[in-house]
């Protein structure tokens, strides 16, 4: 029988775990080399490029003069920049004359077997249509629900271990304390991780989303996942466990070969960690410069839902969605796309588009609900989507509740200063040192 005590101690244990791995893992991406970007031109980056939490100003400036654009990359790709919000949805909407399937990719760009992702993003009907009828009784709302008490428990964990760090006298950093951890471990509750594997789980989500590391380094970091992963596989094909991973292997272990199940997983590790902990490490940054909205998320319980919402579509922090390639000729916002060509869709663009919303450089907590596409559009729409708002949901409240004087870290200069990822898919901030009292 597990006591009280030993209950407490084994919360201690996996707060100073989790807290490792993420210092780990953030100093392990201060060590890396950056020099990579050099080989890539200038436009190519772009879209991933932000002032702050905002696009920048090229990006509307591309959008104002063509929603649809050439937009040539290296390697001898023809590719298109989608930064219009009707046009982006007509192509994420599309169930034909495009393919996400990644073998396009093989062997060019450094890419070999073995690091393909697969997983659902990668994958074109029918393929994709099998594995999500797989996967989306697992990812409605009322399934979902069983996870909420322990997302709210994972949450409260780390609002503890922030309130001791404070009482120590040692630093606390909403984004290695706070943000990463609230989804790893809700991913791990998910998946069915064991918790003795669950450090080593968490370091493995990010580094392919980094252009800064190279996409060498990042499709190595995909293999390396994929083999951690496919481990995982074959231990719960043995001992189904109670996660997503052991209802699968049960229901459908015959359907499902081993590295169809570790790409999936795969699949939410990435879609799940690197987005939900920069949104909940972005998302504090605009209620530290906002206190309207501050108050708002703390005194009004109602006004989350709308909070989220509008903070899902003003960060959009997947910046550009799965890229698609051209089966077949085809017009596209009066542009013609021939056979071939790659279509790259500026989500962050395409939120910021007026055709969307009125005033969309502007964040409103208030604003009625938009269709954003923080979470994609089509088939290949996050299927995390609601465990991600849960996530959300829970965090800020109990956040500012918990601390209603949360205030950036008196040496930590402005807001401005932060380490923002000056070049990634996923934008983010790596550091937020705050002070809790």
């Amino acid at each position: 029988m597990v006591t009280v005590v030993d209950r407490s101690r084994l919360a201690a244990w996996r707060g100073r775990v989790v807290g490792w791995a993420a210092r780990q893992y953030l100093a392990w991406r201060s060590r890396r080399g950056l020099d990579a970007v050099s080989l890539l031109p200038d436009h190519a980056l772009m879209p991933l490029r932000r002032d702050g939490l905002d696009p920048v100003p090229a990006l509307r400036e591309a959008r104002e003069d063509a929603p649809v654009r050439h937009f040539p990359l290296p390697f001898g790709v023809t590719a298109w920049l989608i930064t219009g919000h009707e046009e982006a949805r007509a192509v994420l909407g599309r169930t034909s004359g495009l393919s996400n399937d990644f073998s396009h990719l093989i062997g060019q760009a450094g890419v070999k077997e073995g690091q393909n992702p697969g997983g659902l993003g990668f994958t074109d009907p029918p393929e994709h249509t099998r594995l999500r009828r797989l996967l989306t009784p697992e990812f409605t709302y009322r399934r979902l629900g069983r996870l909420r008490p322990r997302i709210a428990d994972i949450v409260e964990g780390r609002l503890d271990h922030m309130e001791a760090l404070a009482a120590a006298g040692e630093p606390v950093d909403l984004v290695r304390d706070f943000a990463t951890p609230i989804p790893s471990l809700t991913i791990c509750e998910l998946l069915g991780i064991p918790y003795d594997e669950r450090d080593e789980f968490q370091s493995l989500s990010t580094a392919r989303f980094d252009v800064l590391g190279g996409g060498a380094a990042a499709f190595d970091k995909i293999g390396e996942s994929l083999v951690y992963l496919r481990g995982v596989v074959e231990r719960q094909r043995l001992e189904p466990g109670e996660g997503l991973l052991g209802q699968l292997i049960r229901e459908h272990g015959d359907e499902l070969d081993t590295d169809e199940l570790a790409e999936l997983a795969d699949g939410l590790l990435t879609g799940g960690l690197e987005t939900s902990a920069s949104m909940l490490a972005l998302g504090a940054m605009v209620l530290l410069r906002d206190p309207d909205s501050f108050a708002l998320v703390r005194d009004e319980p109602e006004a989350v839902n709308g909070f989220v919402e509008e903070l899902l579509r003003y960060l959009t922090v997947v910046q550009i969605a799965f890229p698609r390639f051209a089966t077949e000729d085809m017009t596209l916002g009066g542009v013609q796309i021939s056979k071939g060509d790659g279509l790259l869709v500026s989500l962050s663009g395409a939120d910021r588009d007026p055709r969307l919303t009125p005033d969309p450089e502007r964040f409103d907590p208030r604003r009625p609900p938009t269709p954003h596409l923080a979470f994609g559009h089509g088939i290949h729409r996050c299927i995390g989507a609601e465990l991600a708002r849960m996530e959300l949901r829970a965090a800020y409240p109990a956040l500012l509740r918990r601390f209603p004087h949360l205030r950036l870290a008196d040496d930590a200069g402005t807001l401005d200063d932060q380490p923002f990822r000056a070049t990634s898919i996923v934008y983010g901030v790596d550091a937020l040192p705050v002070a809790v009292s």
